[in-house]
């Protein structure tokens, strides 16, 4: 989920307004929206217009709520998502539309792998890209109180695009979260690094692959991304490893990391001067990986873990990459065993960023600093022999 500042330009220049604060009655929620709007530069009748019949969403809300599927273990995470069927229509896909990846390689720096990559897993290539009302969804998560600074900015981004003529708030459908289009982006993403590919003077992301290729890999540059460089390899870990090196806040240049004993399970690693990190998302009996800086600015598309690792590594397969060593990884936690180690990590004087069965960075954290209170591999993955030493 991305949260980016929208160039105030785009909104007119407009006196400071007070925001409309989240919760209470949902059409007294609607009419402070609309005033605000009015207060940003526009014009009533366009406001009028685009709130019409807006209604609070109880299915954005309980989608908002069933992500159980981000607290499964990578390896079984991956299977459910890379599919035969996947990797076959990526390659097809690469094939077909080989001229745009030729302009997006060339003029972004993009790989072809990770915009394959996202346009499978979020759209599965264009097919799949939900028939949420995008107004009534962004309303509906403004006015939940459980992250409105996200979605306040995306209503009124939506609004903008409506007085531009490309957003109808009747017919314009995408996710439960208010993305639109085939690599799912965000009305403040369309703003900003919406781009025409197909020529046709439109930025169209629902029916136009080139448009919506090339929006993404601009908006991929404007996260971060660095033109050409490698974002993740699969790895050979030596016998002895120090795990407490592994982790996304570990970094070192991959001269040092080959100094260590790692190795490319296949291919090359990163240039030398390159800083990297080595991830094992389920432990050090399980998969394991080198990467980059460009890892970390895909946490700007999708904050979980598991999904950023899954659609990194896929990447890697599209592009020619073996499929994963899957190892031997301990089991992993339940949700309730996950929340029963997070209420005990809390009792030991850890902060992981609340009781909520996920394994973020915190509770990652948390985990290596007990590992290796205990003399275990400080690897961050939590299991059940673990749970009961704690």
């Amino acid at each position: 989920m991305r949260a980016l500042i929208l160039i105030a330009a785009l909104l007119g220049a407009a006196p400071a307004t007070a925001e409309t604060p989240c919760g209470g009655a949902f059409s007294a929620f609607v009419a402070e929206l609309k005033r605000e709007a009015v207060a940003r530069g526009h014009a009533p009748a366009t406001v009028e217009r685009f709130f019409r019949g807006v209604r609070r969403d109880q299915e954005v809300l309980a989608a908002d709520r069933r992500q159980g599927v981000f607290q499964l273990p990578f390896t079984e995470f991956a299977r459910r998502l890379i599919s035969r069927n996947r990797i076959e229509n990526g390659r097809r896909n690469a094939e077909r539309w080989d001229a745009i990846f030729d302009r997006i390689e060339r003029d972004y720096g993009v790989s072809r792998g990770i915009l394959l990559s996202f346009w499978a897993f979020e759209t599965d290539y264009g097919a799949v890209q939900g028939d949420y009302k995008t107004r009534d969804a962004l309303v509906t998560l403004a006015h939940d109180c459980r992250r409105p600074g996200i979605f306040r900015p995306q209503v009124f981004a939506a609004i903008e695009l409506h007085a531009q003529g490309d957003f109808d708030p009747q017919t314009t459908t995408g996710a439960w979260a208010g993305e639109i289009g085939m690599v799912q982006m965000l009305p403040e993403d369309i703003l900003e690094n919406g781009v025409d590919g197909d020529g046709d003077g439109r930025v169209t992301l629902k029916t136009s692959a080139p448009d919506a290729l090339m929006s993404g890999a601009n908006m991929l540059v404007d996260l971060g991304w660095r033109a050409g460089e490698p974002w993740m390899t699969e790895i050979e870990v030596p016998a002895g490893f120090d795990w407490s090196l592994s982790g996304l806040p570990v970094e070192k240049t991959v001269a040092d990391w080959r100094r260590l004993g790692i190795r490319a399970r296949s291919g090359n690693l990163g240039p030398a001067t390159l800083p990297a990190s080595v991830i094992a998302p389920e432990g050090h009996r399980g998969p394991a990986f080198l990467v980059y800086p460009n890892f970390r600015v895909l946490f700007e598309w999708n904050r979980s873990f598991v999904y950023v690792t899954t659609a990194a590594y896929f990447a890697t397969r599209l592009e020619g990459a073996p499929a994963f060593d899957a190892g031997d990884p301990e089991p992993g936690l339940s949700d309730a065993q996950m929340k029963r180690l997070q209420r005990r990590l809390v009792d030991l004087g850890h902060d992981v960023g609340g009781v909520d069965g996920i394994l973020g960075a915190r509770t990652r954290a948390a985990v290596r600093a007990e590992q290796a209170r205990r003399g275990l591999p400080p690897d961050g993955w939590p299991t059940p022999a673990l749970l009961n030493r704690l």
